[in-house]
C-alpha cells in the first residue's frame, strides 16, 4: 500500500516534494498507526467485498473494516459471520494464487459485536487470520476490553500480527460523572497491551445518540458542545507525549449529486484556485458533503487526530489529501529535529519562530505524517490532489 499510488508519475513529481512511503500490515507499528488513514467500513453481508479487494475496485483504498456490528441487523448475525469467513477465504486464496500481493492488499480489520462473537470468529477463521491486520472493538470498556484483548493476544501466534483498535463510545465515557474514572481504567488496561494497540477510535455517533442529537452536513462534530467536551478529555488522556494515535469520528454524509458550494473553509486554497479561472466549475460548485468532511478533518488534524472512520469510498481521497504535509511544515520539523541544543530558530520561511524543546514532539509527528502521506512541493496545497484532469487543464490554460 502507498497513499496516492494511483497518481501518474508526472502528477506525483508536480505535487510532491517527498512521496509517501509504502506500507503493509508488517510495517513498523508507529508508522502503520499514522498510515492507516481513512478506514472504510463495509457490512459483512455485502456480497462483493472480496471481489472488490482482489480486483482493487477502489485504488485509493488503503484500510477497511468488515463490520459485524451496527451495519448488520440482529437477525443476520449468523449469515454475516459465514459471509465474513467466505470473504477472507477468497482473499487468502487470491494471495496464494498471486492474484494480489500482500503489498497491494488494504489493511483489513473486522469489527466484532462482543467478546463471545470474537471467539467464534477467530475460531472459524483460524489460520486465515493471516489476511487480517486486526480487530475493532466497539463500545470498549474496562470489562469487555479485557476480554477482547485477551482473545487478541491469544491469536497473535508465530508470525501472525494482529492489532486491536478500541472504539470509545459507551455511555460511561460520554456522561461526565463517570467519564474520567472510565477513561483512566481503560487507559490502564490498554497500556498493559500497548504493543497490540494500533490506535484509539472515537465513536461520536453513539455519543450523539445519548442526547438525541445529530450534526448537520454544514457543521462539524466540534460544534456539538457535549461531544467536543468528551473528545477533549479523550485527547487529553490518550494523546499526550508518546501516547496513542487517535482516529477521528465517522463522517456520515455522502452525496449523489453536486450541490452548490457553501464555503466555510478557514483555509482558502479552494477559493484561491477557483478565482484563478472561471472554468474551474467543480471547485466553485464543490459538493457541500465533501466540503463538510474537509472542514471536520482539518479540525481533527488541528487537535492532534490522525485518520478517520468513513462510510463511503468518495471520502478516502479528501481525508488523505488533508493529511499531507506542507513543504513549510516539513522544513520547520527538520530544522527543529536537526538542532539538539535548546533555543529558538527563525523558520526557513522567515515567518515564525521554532523553539526546539516546545516544538520537538510536534516535529516528530510531522515527520511521521510525512512518511505516511508525503510532503507537498512548495507551490502546492492539498486541493491539487482533489482535482481531475479537466480542472488542471483549465488552470494551466489561465496560467
Amino acid at each position: 500500500m502507498k497513499h496516492f499510488a494511483y497518481e501518474t508519475e508526472t502528477r506525483k513529481r508536480e505535487i510532491f516534494f517527498k512521496e509517501p512511503e509504502s506500507f503493509n500490515k508488517f510495517t513498523d507499528k508507529e508508522l502503520l498507526s499514522y498510515a492507516l488513514g481513512a478506514a472504510l467500513y463495509m457490512p459483512a453481508v455485502k456480497d462483493s467485498i472480496a471481489k472488490d479487494v482482489v480486483e482493487q475496485k477502489y485504488p485509493e483504498l488503503t484500510a477497511m473494516v468488515i463490520d459485524l456490528e451496527d451495519a448488520v441487523s440482529d437477525h443476520l448475525i449468523a449469515e454475516a459471520e459465514i459471509r465474513l469467513v467466505d470473504h477472507i477465504q477468497t482473499i487468502f486464496h487470491a494471495l496464494e494464487e498471486q492474484q494480489i500481493t500482500i503489498d497491494a492488499l488494504p489493511l483489513i480489520f473486522v469489527r466484532v459485536r462482543d467478546p463471545e462473537q470474537m471467539r467464534r470468529v477467530t475460531t472459524s477463521l483460524g489460520s486465515l487470520q493471516c489476511v487480517l491486520t486486526g480487530y475493532v472493538f466497539p463500545k470498549f470498556s474496562y470489562e469487555t476490553g479485557a476480554q477482547y484483548l485477551d482473545i487478541l493476544q491469544t491469536n497473535n501466534t508465530g508470525d501472525r500480527v494482529l492489532y486491536g483498535m478500541p472504539i470509545l463510545e459507551s455511555s460511561e465515557i460520554m456522561y461526565k460523572e463517570s467519564r474520567m474514572e472510565a477513561l483512566l481504567n481503560i487507559k490502564k488496561l490498554v497500556d498493559s497491551y500497548e504493543p497490540l494497540i494500533l490506535n484509539i477510535r472515537i465513536g461520536a455517533t453513539d455519543f450523539s445518540s445519548f442526547y438525541g442529537i445529530r450534526r448537520k452536513v454544514d457543521s462539524t462534530i466540534y460544534e456539538v458542545s457535549v461531544i467536543r467536551d468528551c473528545i477533549t478529555d479523550i485527547l487529553n488522556l490518550f494523546n499526550r507525549q508518546d501516547g496513542y494515535v487517535i482516529s477521528g469520528p465517522v463522517w456520515e454524509f455522502f452525496y449523489k449529486e453536486q450541490l452548490p458550494l457553501i464555503s466555510k473553509l478557514k483555509v482558502t486554497p479552494f477559493q484561491e484556485r477557483s478565482e484563478r479561472t472561471a472554468k474551474n466549475k467543480r471547485l466553485e460548485n464543490m459538493n457541500q458533503y465533501i466540503e463538510g468532511l474537509i472542514n471536520e478533518v482539518q479540525l481533527d488534524k488541528l487537535n492532534g487526530i490522525v485518520g478517520k472512520t468513513i462510510i463511503h469510498p468518495t471520502h478516502i481521497k479528501p481525508v488523505h489529501s488533508v493529511y499531507t504535509v506542507t513543504h513549510e511544515e516539513y522544513m520547520d520539523a527538520l530544522s527543529i529535529l536537526n538542532h539538539s541544543e535548546a533555543g529558538v530558530l527563525k523558520s526557513s520561511y522567515e515567518n515564525k519562530m521554532n523553539e526546539i524543546k516546545p516544538h520537538y514532539n510536534w516535529a516528530k509527528r510531522i515527520l511521521l505524517r510525512a512518511k505516511a502521506f508525503g510532503v507537498l512541493n512548495e507551490n502546492q496545497d492539498f486541493t491539487r490532489l482533489l482535482m481531475e484532469k479537466q480542472e488542471e487543464k483549465a488552470i494551466h490554460e489561465v496560467n
